[in-house]
């Protein structure tokens, strides 16, 4: 408990500490104006901006206490507020820092010269903070306005080891970290289960992270999952998100009360076109280093994995890759990573959050099957696969950028 509260108080020093960058700033403008009542006006509204920030963000590590009707109405304006103005600070620093020296040096040699420091050069430090100090809330809010809400079909072909001939064609509907709440209220996720019942999935599984954290609408986010059309059932596992909220078992029975199942270390046969295979879920392991390194994962599973059928597993963290491959699971399917919810490409590169957490960002990935689980010397030229789902929700910024949200229709096909 109490390690919770002093990452909780960390995390506000942080936000906290730029805004008074801008409080400061505000404040020096707003005295620099000649009308009384204009800086009257002008103190009243920013007196009620930082009010706002320190409601949200008491609302957000806390146990949510404003009403939905409140807190939908400004709290992800002001989240994108913070998360873009500590961004915008941070940047506009680095680059003051990066000049500082250039700036001293040109000090020094126009006393020395006797020669006036060249106006042309302040001017253009300060168009240089004024871009990329408006950069971060540019960006931010496109990706509030556009991108957030713009969910994409992702229709992938999944070879899978193992695959019997009849099972070639299943359709595997997709869907991950909802976050229900202001930045995807239940009106988008129904939006996003209208589409996905385009698709004619056979099967559909959403994998973890349904809500944030206490006082989101839980059981509104299930009724709409619920309303997914899939022949072969509806399934689902926890991410870690549930554990923060403490509604593991609150989801597992509302899962159940909807007509759906939620797997906790748990599997379960179907069959289709007469073939069978063997679904697996787990809750979100919490023994996987951030870095993505090997750390034991998946335990007291062994029992749960089929030699006879292909199996798939549903786990929310995209690290337990490295165990499932071991254990001879020819599927996982994953979740966590938003995709990196922001991802920019500069020359080539990306710049995407989800590094520090995974190798296993978004998309297709593949690993070689354990021999040791196999039992056969073909086991080595055998691969084990994992799809990421980028979700549809947002965690902190209430934007996507270049990681728009995924609806994926995965379609199995025999390797």
């Amino acid at each position: 408990m109490l390690i919770v509260v002093l990452r909780r108080i960390l995390l506000v020093s942080i936000l906290a500490g730029p805004q008074w960058f801008w409080i400061s700033g505000a404040i020096r403008l707003i005295w620099s104006a000649k009308q009384r009542s204009i800086r009257w006006i002008a103190n009243i509204l920013l007196l009620i901006a930082i009010v706002l920030m320190a409601i949200v963000l008491f609302d957000r590590i806390s146990m949510r206490p404003l009403p939905p009707a409140i807190s939908g109405n400004f709290a992800s304006i002001v989240q994108l507020w913070i998360i873009s103005s500590t961004l915008a600070c941070l940047c506009i620093l680095a680059l003051r820092l990066v000049a500082w020296p250039f700036i001293r040096l040109g000090r020094v040699s126009s006393s020395r010269s006797h020669i006036p420091a060249d106006p042309n050069r302040r001017s253009m430090l300060r168009r240089a903070i004024t871009v990329v100090g408006s950069a971060p809330f540019a960006v931010a809010l496109y990706g509030y306005a556009f991108e957030r809400l713009s969910f994409q079909v992702v229709p992938v072909e999944l070879p899978m080891a193992n695959l019997p001939t009849a099972l070639d064609g299943l359709r595997i509907l997709q869907l991950s970290d909802i976050h229900i709440g202001d930045s995807l209220p239940p009106s988008e996720l129904r939006r996003a289960v209208a589409t996905a019942n385009n698709l004619g999935a056979h099967m559909a599984v959403i994998t973890g992270d349904f809500l944030s954290s206490r006082g989101d609408p839980l059981e509104a986010c299930i009724a709409e999952l619920a309303l997914l059309k899939a022949p072969l059932g509806i399934w689902g596992c926890n991410g870690n998100h549930e554990i923060y909220a403490g509604a593991e078992d609150q989801a597992e029975q509302l899962f159940q009360q909807y007509g759906m199942r939620l797997l906790r270390r748990a599997a379960v046969q179907l069959a289709w076109n007469g073939a069978r295979f063997n679904l697996i879920g787990v809750d979100y392991q919490h023994g996987v280093q951030l870095t993505g390194s090997r750390m034991p994962s998946l335990r007291a599973i062994e029992q749960l994995v089929r030699r006879d059928v292909p199996n798939i597993l549903l786990s929310h963290n995209p690290n337990t890759f490295y165990a499932a491959a071991e254990l001879g699971i020819e599927l996982s399917l994953a979740g966590h990573t938003h995709g990196g919810q922001v991802n920019i490409e500069i020359l080539h590169r990306s710049i995407n959050p989800a590094r520090f957490m995974t190798t296993f960002i978004a998309g297709q990935y593949q690993l070689p099957i354990g021999a040791t689980t196999q039992g056969n010397q073909h086991a080595a030229e055998q691969v084990s696969r994992l799809y990421v789902n980028r979700g549809l929700g947002t965690l902190a910024l209430p934007a996507r950028i270049g990681a728009a949200p995924e609806i994926t229709l995965l379609t199995l096909r025999c390797a």
